[in-house]
C-alpha cells in the first residue's frame, strides 16, 4: 500500500492552524506566505535519505545507543539470570565483544574500528572492517536487553518491521519467526535514498522472547560514511547476516548488561535540539506504543518523520499515523491557540476531533498534537477507515483520545536507546 495514499498531517494541521490563527497575521498575503514558507521547509526536510531508513534505525546503536524493543504483550518473566536478578552476570569488556564478532565472521581479515563492553554508558557494540578477499566492508553488531520489569516481549511486534507498499527504499526485506519464538528481519538497502555513491547498507534485526535484541549491519565500504565504496556488495550474504544475528553468544553478552543500562534514556536535561527522525525509527517507536490487542494489518513510512499502521480491534480497520518533526518552536504560536493545554513541563497539547480531510465518506479524524519545550512536535492521528479517501469502515477510530495522547506524550520519542 503506497505511503502516498496517506496524509501528511504536518502540512494539513499547519494549514488548519494557520486558518484558525489568521487573525494574528497582518494580511491574507502574510498568512499565505507563512504557510508556503513552512510547507517548503517541511518538504525540504523530508528529502533526507531513508537510508537512511533501515540503516538509521539500526545505527542508533552504532553511533549512539541501540534501539531497545521493550513493550510487547505481558507474559511470564524471562528465565534468564539477568532478567530474574538472582545472580550477577560476569561483565564483558569491549575486547570480549569485538573478539566475539571476529570469531563469528567467515574466513578473512578483520580490523577493529570501535567497541563497547557491557559496563559502559552505552550498550555493547562491535564495529570493524572485514575483508574476505573481495574488498573491505564495515560490519557492526549492537546489543541491547529489555528491562527486567517489562516481562516477555512479543518478538513479532518488537522486531524491526518491513514496510509495506512499493516505496520502501529497500531492495528486499523479510521478517520471519524462528523455532525458538524469536523474530528476525533481514533487509538489503542503501545508505542514501538516491543511491548516491552506490553505498549499500544491509542488516539483520533479531528480538527474542526473553528480550535480547541483536542488530547487525554492514556496508560495501570500510565505513558507514566518509569512505568510498570498496566492493560491489557488502561482504556478508543475507544467510550469513541471519546466522550472525542468531549466534547464541550475543544473548549471553546481552544478559550481562546492567539493569540501569536497559532503561530508555531521555535527553531531558540536555540543551541539544532534536534532529530529524528516520521514518523507520518513527515506525518502530509507534509499533512499540500501540495498545495491546490490535491486529496490525499493514504499515509504512516516509523517508523521515512519518509512519503509520492500519490496525483492527475486531470492529474494522483503522489508520493510525504519527508525524515527528524537530525544531518547531518558531511556529508554536500559529499551531497552538488559546485552547491548547500547557503541561507542567512546558509541553503544548492540542486535541481535535472532526471530519476527515481527504473526502472519504463518513471518515472522522481524531488528533493529539504535541510540542515539547525543545521544539519536538509529535502529532498522532487515528481514523475510522483504513484510508482517508475511502469510506469509513467503523463508527470510531480504533484508538481513543486518551490512547492517542499516551502515544504522543510518551518519553519514547526522546529516548536515545529506543
Amino acid at each position: 500500500m503506497p505511503v502516498d495514499q496517506y496524509s501528511d498531517p504536518f502540512e494539513e494541521q499547519l494549514a488548519v492552524a494557520l486558518r484558525e490563527a489568521g487573525g494574528t497575521f497582518d494580511s491574507p498575503t502574510a498568512l499565505a506566505a507563512a504557510g508556503r514558507a513552512r510547507g517548503d521547509r517541511l518538504r525540504l526536510r523530508r528529502r533526507t535519505a531513508i537510508a537512511g531508513g533501515a540503516a538509521s534505525l539500526a545505527l542508533v546503536g552504532v553511533g549512539g545507543a541501540l534501539l531497545v524493543p521493550w513493550g510487547g504483550k505481558p507474559a511470564p518473566q524471562p528465565s534468564s539470570v539477568a532478567a530474574s536478578g538472582s545472580a550477577e552476570q560476569a561483565a564483558f569488556s569491549a575486547d570480549d565483544v569485538v573478539r566475539t564478532l571476529e570469531k563469528l565472521l567467515p574466513e578473512g581479515k578483520f580490523t577493529e574500528s570501535e567497541a563497547r563492553g557491557t559496563n559502559e554508558d552505552l550498550p555493547p557494540l562491535a564495529v570493524g572492517v572485514f575483508d574476505d578477499g573481495k574488498g573491505e566492508g564495515s560490519v557492526s553488531v549492537g546489543l541491547a536487553r529489555i528491562p527486567a520489569d517489562a516481562g516477555e516481549v512479543n518478538p513479532s511486534t518488537a522486531v524491526m518491521p518491513c514496510p509495506d507498499g512499493e516505496q520502501t527504499g529497500l531492495d528486499s526485506c523479510r521478517t520471519e519467526l524462528l523455532s525458538d519464538g524469536s523474530a528476525i528481519t533481514v533487509y538489503q538497502g542503501y545508505e542514501y535514498p538516491d543511491h548516491r555513491d552506490n553505498l549499500k547498507s544491509w542488516g539483520a534485526d533479531l528480538v527474542t522472547p526473553a528480550g535480547h535484541h541483536v542488530s547487525v549491519i554492514e556496508w560495501n565500504a570500510p565505513a558507514e560514511k566518509g569512505r568510498p565504496v570498496s566492493r560491489a556488495e557488502p561482504p556478508l550474504t543475507t544467510a550469513q547476516l541471519k546466522a550472525l544475528a542468531e549466534a547464541p553468544k550475543w544473548r549471553v553478552i546481552a544478559d550481562a548488561i546492567p539493569d540501569e543500562e536497559r532503561k530508555p534514556r531521555s535527553p531531558s536535561g540536555s540543551s541539544a535540539r532534536p534532529q530529524e527522525m528516520a521514518g523507520w525509527l518513527v515506525l518502530r517507536k509507534l509499533s512499540l506504543l500501540l495498545p495491546k490487542g490490535l491486529e496490525r494489518v499493514t504499515n509504512g513510512s516516509q523517508e523521515t518523520g512519518y509512519g503509520y499502521f492500519v490496525v483492527d480491534d475486531g470492529k474494522g480497520a483503522s489508520l493510525v499515523q504519527v508525524n515527528v518533526q524537530p525544531n518547531m518552536s518558531d511556529v508554536a504560536g500559529q499551531l497552538y491557540g488559546s485552547g491548547a493545554e500547557t503541561l507542567p513541563d512546558g509541553t503544548r497539547v492540542s486535541v481535535k476531533q472532526g471530519p476527515g480531510e481527504k473526502g472519504g465518506a463518513g471518515v472522522v479524524m481524531w488528533t493529539v498534537d504535541t510540542l515539547r519545550k525543545d521544539g519536538l512536535r509529535v502529532v498522532v492521528s487515528a481514523f475510522n477507515a483504513a484510508e482517508q479517501d475511502k469510506a469509513a469502515t467503523r463508527a470510531k477510530p480504533a484508538l481513543t483520545i486518551e490512547q492517542l495522547r499516551a502515544v504522543a506524550l510518551s518519553p519514547r520519542w526522546t529516548a536515545t536507546e529506543d
